[in-house]
Formats: C-alpha cells, structure tokens, sequence
C-alpha cells in the first residue's frame, strides 16, 4: 500500500479523474448512526460518516479499517458495501470528484469512539450522504430522522 500524496500532487491527479473512497457506516439499534467531525478543509466543520480515499495497492477493506482508526480511534469488523455515494457538490464547488462505497462496520472495542451518534441527522452534513442514509432506511436503525422532521418524543 502506498503513503498517502503529496497536496499538490493529490489536486493534479483527482482535478482529472473521479477519486475512489470509502465511508464508514456504524450503526447500533438505540443510539442511532456513528458520525464524525471533519477537523480539515474541505468542509471542515461538518458531521459526515467517517470517510477516506483508498490508496494506491490498497484493499477495500483494509481503507476502512484505517479510515474507522484514523478518524474514530477504534478498529472495526468490516461488514458489507451497502451502496455509493456521488459527490456532485464537490465538483461544483471546483473541487474534485469522489465516489464513496459505503460499508457497514462494527466496532470491535469496547473504547469510546471520536465522533457523536445522532438519531436525527443534523443540518451541517453533506446533503447527498444524509440523501443516502435517509434512502437507505433498512441499513440502519429505526428512528433515524432528518433533522427538518419534527421531533414527537426522545428516542426510547
């Protein structure tokens, strides 16, 4: 597996061609979906599912071990890609083009992750992830909401 690129290098590649990436998605019955804080530009300051572009010789599954590492600070059993994630904001916005595939994943720890669990999702997150978590209702637990949907009682 390769290090990660160089800045000026990594915009010149993915300036021309889509970027492969994956996303984490950790999601328990009563304390809703896993997400994580983006500490770095672009889109610093948003929640977002944990996420990260594979490299180069790099197994899938190995990008979303260290993604779940590196961003929550735990190891995770990795489950199965549950879908994809086009990211048509980024190319707007002059940025790049990423795909993300998204996978289940399960903490093998008992540690606290980084991150917070929402059981609604919150306003400052890249619209088209909350798009695919809303659509993809069956892969995560029941009572996660957009956070436009009234509240009617605390989740149980």
């Amino acid at each position: 597996m390769s290090e990660p690129l160089p800045k000026d290098e990594f915009d010149r590649i993915f300036s021309k061609v889509p970027r492969l990436t994956v996303e984490v998605l950790i999601a328990a019955e009563r304390r809703g979906i896993l997400l994580a804080l983006r500490d770095v530009d672009p889109c610093r300051g948003t929640w977002n599912l944990p996420g990260g572009t594979v490299r180069f010789g790099e197994r899938l599954v190995d990008a979303v071990r260290r993604v779940a590492a590196g961003e929550l600070g735990i190891r995770v059993r990795v489950g199965p890609m549950v879908g994809y994630i086009e990211y048509p904001s980024h190319y707007e916005h002059g940025l790049d083009s990423p795909v993300g595939l998204v996978f289940r994943a399960e903490p093998l720890d008992e540690a606290q992750p980084r991150g917070q669990w929402f059981t609604v999702l919150p306003e400052n997150m890249h619209e088209e992830q909350k798009e695919f978590l809303l659509a993809h209702a069956p892969v995560f637990p029941a009572g996660v909401r957009d956070w436009r949907e009234p509240v009617l009682s605390p989740p149980a």
